[in-house]
Protein backbone atom coordinates (compact mmCIF):
# COMPACT_ATOMS: atom_id res chain seq x y z
CA UNK A 1 0.00 0.00 0.00
CA UNK A 2 2.82 2.42 0.85
CA UNK A 3 5.21 1.23 -1.84
CA UNK A 4 4.89 1.55 -5.60
CA UNK A 5 4.36 -1.68 -7.47
CA UNK A 6 5.64 -1.58 -11.09
CA UNK A 7 2.39 -3.27 -12.11
CA UNK A 8 0.50 -0.09 -11.14
CA UNK A 9 1.89 1.82 -14.14
CA UNK A 10 -0.91 2.68 -16.56
CA UNK A 11 -3.68 1.25 -14.36
CA UNK A 12 -6.68 3.38 -13.49
CA UNK A 13 -7.35 2.71 -9.79
CA UNK A 14 -4.82 0.31 -8.22
CA UNK A 15 -3.68 0.15 -4.59
CA UNK A 16 -1.85 3.47 -4.68
CA UNK A 17 -5.03 5.32 -5.68
CA UNK A 18 -6.95 3.62 -2.86
CA UNK A 19 -4.28 4.84 -0.45
CA UNK A 20 -4.75 8.40 -1.72
CA UNK A 21 -8.52 7.91 -1.28
CA UNK A 22 -7.94 6.95 2.36
CA UNK A 23 -5.87 10.11 2.84
CA UNK A 24 -8.68 12.17 1.27
CA UNK A 25 -11.16 10.47 3.62
CA UNK A 26 -9.13 11.63 6.63
CA UNK A 27 -8.99 15.15 5.21
CA UNK A 28 -12.76 15.57 4.87
CA UNK A 29 -14.02 13.50 7.82
CA UNK A 30 -14.94 16.70 9.70
CA UNK A 31 -18.07 16.70 7.55
CA UNK A 32 -19.61 14.40 10.15
CA UNK A 33 -19.56 17.42 12.47
CA UNK A 34 -20.90 19.92 9.91
CA UNK A 35 -22.35 18.35 6.76
CA UNK A 36 -21.37 21.28 4.53
CA UNK A 37 -17.74 20.79 5.58
CA UNK A 38 -17.54 17.67 3.38
CA UNK A 39 -17.64 20.08 0.43
CA UNK A 40 -15.96 23.18 1.90
CA UNK A 41 -13.43 22.88 4.72
CA UNK A 42 -12.95 19.18 4.00
CA UNK A 43 -12.38 19.95 0.33
CA UNK A 44 -9.41 22.15 1.12
CA UNK A 45 -7.98 19.95 3.84
CA UNK A 46 -8.30 16.79 1.71
CA UNK A 47 -6.22 18.38 -1.03
CA UNK A 48 -3.73 19.53 1.60
CA UNK A 49 -3.49 16.03 3.11
CA UNK A 50 -2.97 14.48 -0.33
CA UNK A 51 -0.14 16.92 -0.99
CA UNK A 52 1.49 16.07 2.36
CA UNK A 53 1.10 12.37 1.61
CA UNK A 54 2.80 12.82 -1.77
CA UNK A 55 5.75 14.58 -0.17
CA UNK A 56 6.19 11.96 2.57
CA UNK A 57 5.59 9.02 0.23
CA UNK A 58 7.94 10.47 -2.35
CA UNK A 59 10.68 11.03 0.22
CA UNK A 60 10.37 7.46 1.56
CA UNK A 61 10.32 5.86 -1.89
CA UNK A 62 12.55 8.27 -3.81
CA UNK A 63 9.99 8.80 -6.59
CA UNK A 64 9.37 12.57 -6.48
CA UNK A 65 10.93 14.60 -9.28
CA UNK A 66 11.46 18.38 -8.82
CA UNK A 67 8.19 19.10 -10.64
CA UNK A 68 6.38 16.41 -8.66
CA UNK A 69 7.63 17.98 -5.44
CA UNK A 70 6.41 21.44 -6.49
CA UNK A 71 3.03 20.07 -7.59
CA UNK A 72 2.58 18.32 -4.23
CA UNK A 73 3.67 21.43 -2.33
CA UNK A 74 1.11 23.49 -4.27
CA UNK A 75 -1.60 21.05 -3.16
CA UNK A 76 -0.55 21.76 0.43
CA UNK A 77 -0.54 25.53 -0.07
CA UNK A 78 -3.83 25.53 -1.98
CA UNK A 79 -5.63 23.21 0.44
CA UNK A 80 -4.38 24.92 3.60
CA UNK A 81 -5.28 28.38 2.32
CA UNK A 82 -8.73 27.37 1.08
CA UNK A 83 -9.67 25.14 4.01
CA UNK A 84 -8.31 27.60 6.58
CA UNK A 85 -10.07 30.55 4.95
CA UNK A 86 -13.44 28.79 4.83
CA UNK A 87 -13.11 27.47 8.40
CA UNK A 88 -12.24 30.92 9.76
CA UNK A 89 -15.14 32.48 7.84
CA UNK A 90 -17.66 29.96 9.10
CA UNK A 91 -16.49 30.21 12.72
CA UNK A 92 -16.09 34.00 12.95
CA UNK A 93 -18.42 35.54 10.35
CA UNK A 94 -21.90 35.73 11.86
CA UNK A 95 -23.48 37.03 8.65
CA UNK A 96 -22.07 34.15 6.61
CA UNK A 97 -23.21 31.67 9.24
CA UNK A 98 -26.70 33.15 9.07
CA UNK A 99 -26.69 32.68 5.29
CA UNK A 100 -25.76 28.99 5.69
CA UNK A 101 -28.56 28.48 8.19
CA UNK A 102 -31.12 30.25 5.99
CA UNK A 103 -30.29 28.01 3.04
CA UNK A 104 -30.33 24.83 5.13
CA UNK A 105 -26.61 24.16 4.55
CA UNK A 106 -25.90 24.00 8.28
CA UNK A 107 -28.62 21.41 8.93
CA UNK A 108 -27.49 18.07 10.39
CA UNK A 109 -27.99 15.06 8.16
CA UNK A 110 -28.75 11.42 9.08
CA UNK A 111 -25.62 9.30 9.48
CA UNK A 112 -26.21 7.22 6.31
CA UNK A 113 -26.51 10.41 4.25
CA UNK A 114 -23.30 11.78 5.76
CA UNK A 115 -21.50 8.48 5.17
CA UNK A 116 -22.60 8.43 1.53
CA UNK A 117 -21.41 12.02 1.01
CA UNK A 118 -18.10 11.18 2.72
CA UNK A 119 -17.49 8.33 0.27
CA UNK A 120 -18.45 10.46 -2.73
CA UNK A 121 -16.20 13.32 -1.67
CA UNK A 122 -13.15 11.17 -0.91
CA UNK A 123 -13.44 9.64 -4.39
CA UNK A 124 -13.98 13.06 -5.96
CA UNK A 125 -10.91 14.60 -4.33
CA UNK A 126 -8.78 11.62 -5.32
CA UNK A 127 -9.98 12.02 -8.90
CA UNK A 128 -9.33 15.78 -8.88
CA UNK A 129 -5.71 15.22 -7.84
CA UNK A 130 -5.32 12.19 -10.11
CA UNK A 131 -3.03 13.85 -12.67
CA UNK A 132 -0.38 14.22 -9.98
CA UNK A 133 -1.24 10.85 -8.41
CA UNK A 134 -0.63 9.19 -11.79
CA UNK A 135 2.59 11.15 -12.33
CA UNK A 136 3.97 9.60 -9.15
CA UNK A 137 2.44 6.17 -9.77
CA UNK A 138 3.76 5.98 -13.35
CA UNK A 139 7.20 7.21 -12.26
CA UNK A 140 6.99 9.89 -14.95
CA UNK A 141 9.85 12.29 -15.53
CA UNK A 142 9.52 16.05 -15.66
CA UNK A 143 8.51 17.77 -18.89
CA UNK A 144 7.43 21.21 -20.10
CA UNK A 145 3.74 20.47 -19.42
CA UNK A 146 4.45 19.81 -15.76
CA UNK A 147 5.97 23.29 -15.43
CA UNK A 148 3.22 24.96 -17.49
CA UNK A 149 0.67 23.31 -15.19
CA UNK A 150 2.60 24.56 -12.16
CA UNK A 151 2.58 28.13 -13.52
CA UNK A 152 -1.20 27.97 -14.08
CA UNK A 153 -1.75 26.58 -10.58
CA UNK A 154 0.33 29.35 -8.98
CA UNK A 155 -1.61 31.97 -10.95
CA UNK A 156 -4.87 30.42 -9.75
CA UNK A 157 -3.79 30.37 -6.10
CA UNK A 158 -2.81 34.03 -6.30
CA UNK A 159 -6.08 34.88 -8.05
CA UNK A 160 -8.25 33.09 -5.51
CA UNK A 161 -6.41 34.52 -2.50
CA UNK A 162 -6.58 38.02 -4.00
CA UNK A 163 -10.31 37.71 -4.74
CA UNK A 164 -11.08 36.50 -1.20
CA UNK A 165 -9.02 39.33 0.29
CA UNK A 166 -10.63 41.97 -1.92
CA UNK A 167 -14.14 40.79 -1.13
CA UNK A 168 -13.45 40.71 2.63
CA UNK A 169 -12.08 44.26 2.45
CA UNK A 170 -15.09 45.47 0.46
CA UNK A 171 -17.55 43.88 2.89
CA UNK A 172 -15.80 45.48 5.86
CA UNK A 173 -16.12 48.84 4.16
CA UNK A 174 -19.78 48.36 3.25
CA UNK A 175 -21.38 45.05 4.35
CA UNK A 176 -24.63 45.76 2.49
CA UNK A 177 -23.10 46.43 -0.92
CA UNK A 178 -21.98 43.94 -3.56
CA UNK A 179 -18.27 43.77 -4.36
CA UNK A 180 -17.25 45.24 -7.72
CA UNK A 181 -13.64 46.22 -7.07
CA UNK A 182 -10.33 44.61 -7.99
CA UNK A 183 -10.72 41.30 -9.80
CA UNK A 184 -14.48 41.64 -9.47
CA UNK A 185 -14.29 44.31 -12.18
CA UNK A 186 -13.22 41.59 -14.62
CA UNK A 187 -15.50 38.73 -13.55
CA UNK A 188 -18.22 38.50 -10.90
CA UNK A 189 -16.97 35.19 -9.46
CA UNK A 190 -13.16 35.39 -9.67
CA UNK A 191 -12.67 32.89 -6.84
CA UNK A 192 -14.76 30.24 -8.60
CA UNK A 193 -12.96 30.92 -11.87
CA UNK A 194 -9.63 30.55 -10.04
CA UNK A 195 -10.78 27.15 -8.76
CA UNK A 196 -11.41 26.00 -12.33
CA UNK A 197 -8.07 27.47 -13.40
CA UNK A 198 -6.22 25.62 -10.63
CA UNK A 199 -7.60 22.22 -11.63
CA UNK A 200 -7.02 23.01 -15.29
CA UNK A 201 -3.38 23.54 -14.38
CA UNK A 202 -3.34 20.19 -12.58
CA UNK A 203 -4.73 18.50 -15.69
CA UNK A 204 -2.17 20.22 -17.94
CA UNK A 205 0.61 18.97 -15.67
CA UNK A 206 -0.50 15.41 -16.45
CA UNK A 207 0.28 15.61 -20.18
CA UNK A 208 3.07 13.14 -20.83
CA UNK A 209 2.65 11.53 -17.41
CA UNK A 210 -0.93 10.23 -17.46
CA UNK A 211 -1.40 7.12 -19.58
CA UNK A 212 -4.29 5.66 -21.59
CA UNK A 213 -7.53 5.18 -19.68
CA UNK A 214 -6.17 7.14 -16.73
CA UNK A 215 -7.15 10.25 -18.71
CA UNK A 216 -10.80 9.32 -18.21
CA UNK A 217 -10.48 10.02 -14.48
CA UNK A 218 -8.54 13.25 -15.04
CA UNK A 219 -10.97 14.65 -17.61
CA UNK A 220 -14.15 13.58 -15.81
CA UNK A 221 -12.88 15.17 -12.58
CA UNK A 222 -12.12 18.44 -14.38
CA UNK A 223 -15.59 18.47 -15.95
CA UNK A 224 -17.21 17.78 -12.56
CA UNK A 225 -15.35 20.53 -10.70
CA UNK A 226 -16.15 22.96 -13.53
CA UNK A 227 -19.82 22.04 -13.20
CA UNK A 228 -19.69 22.44 -9.41
CA UNK A 229 -18.13 25.91 -9.74
CA UNK A 230 -20.65 26.93 -12.40
CA UNK A 231 -23.48 25.73 -10.16
CA UNK A 232 -21.97 27.66 -7.25
CA UNK A 233 -21.84 30.79 -9.43
CA UNK A 234 -25.50 30.26 -10.36
CA UNK A 235 -26.54 30.01 -6.72
CA UNK A 236 -24.50 33.10 -5.84
CA UNK A 237 -26.11 35.01 -8.70
CA UNK A 238 -29.55 34.03 -7.42
CA UNK A 239 -28.71 35.31 -3.92
CA UNK A 240 -27.33 38.54 -5.35
CA UNK A 241 -30.44 39.09 -7.47
CA UNK A 242 -32.57 38.71 -4.35
CA UNK A 243 -30.36 41.13 -2.39
CA UNK A 244 -29.34 43.70 -5.01
CA UNK A 245 -31.50 43.05 -8.07
CA UNK A 246 -33.40 46.34 -7.80
CA UNK A 247 -30.22 48.38 -7.31
CA UNK A 248 -29.46 50.22 -10.60
CA UNK A 249 -25.71 50.04 -9.90
CA UNK A 250 -25.89 46.27 -9.48
CA UNK A 251 -28.03 45.94 -12.61
CA UNK A 252 -25.39 47.79 -14.64
CA UNK A 253 -22.60 45.77 -13.04
CA UNK A 254 -24.21 42.37 -13.60
CA UNK A 255 -25.24 43.25 -17.15
CA UNK A 256 -21.72 44.23 -18.21
CA UNK A 257 -19.34 42.01 -16.19
CA UNK A 258 -19.23 38.26 -17.02
CA UNK A 259 -20.49 35.87 -14.35
CA UNK A 260 -17.76 33.21 -14.30
CA UNK A 261 -15.43 33.33 -17.30
CA UNK A 262 -13.50 36.58 -17.90
CA UNK A 263 -13.89 38.30 -21.27
CA UNK A 264 -16.88 36.10 -22.16
CA UNK A 265 -20.36 37.35 -23.06
CA UNK A 266 -22.18 35.26 -20.47
CA UNK A 267 -23.49 37.81 -18.02
CA UNK A 268 -26.33 35.73 -16.54
CA UNK A 269 -26.90 32.04 -15.97
CA UNK A 270 -30.67 32.46 -15.75
CA UNK A 271 -33.48 34.74 -16.79
CA UNK A 272 -33.47 37.87 -14.66
CA UNK A 273 -36.73 39.45 -13.56
CA UNK A 274 -36.50 42.91 -12.05
CA UNK A 275 -40.10 44.21 -11.97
Amino acid sequence: MFRLDPSYIGRVWPGFMWTVTLVAAIGCCMGFHEFVWFMSVGYGFSVMCIGIFHLIFGALNGVLTPAGMVLSALFVVYGYRLGGYILKRELTNAAYRKTLESTGSAKRMPLPVSAFMWIMMMLMYTAQTSAVNYRIMNRAGDNIFAWIGIAVMILAIIGEATADRQKSAAKKLNPRRFCDSGLFKIVRCPNYFSEILFWTGVSISGIGAVQGRQWIIVIVALILITYVMYNSAQRLELRHEKSYGLDPEYQKYSDTVPLLFPFSSQYHSMKVYRD
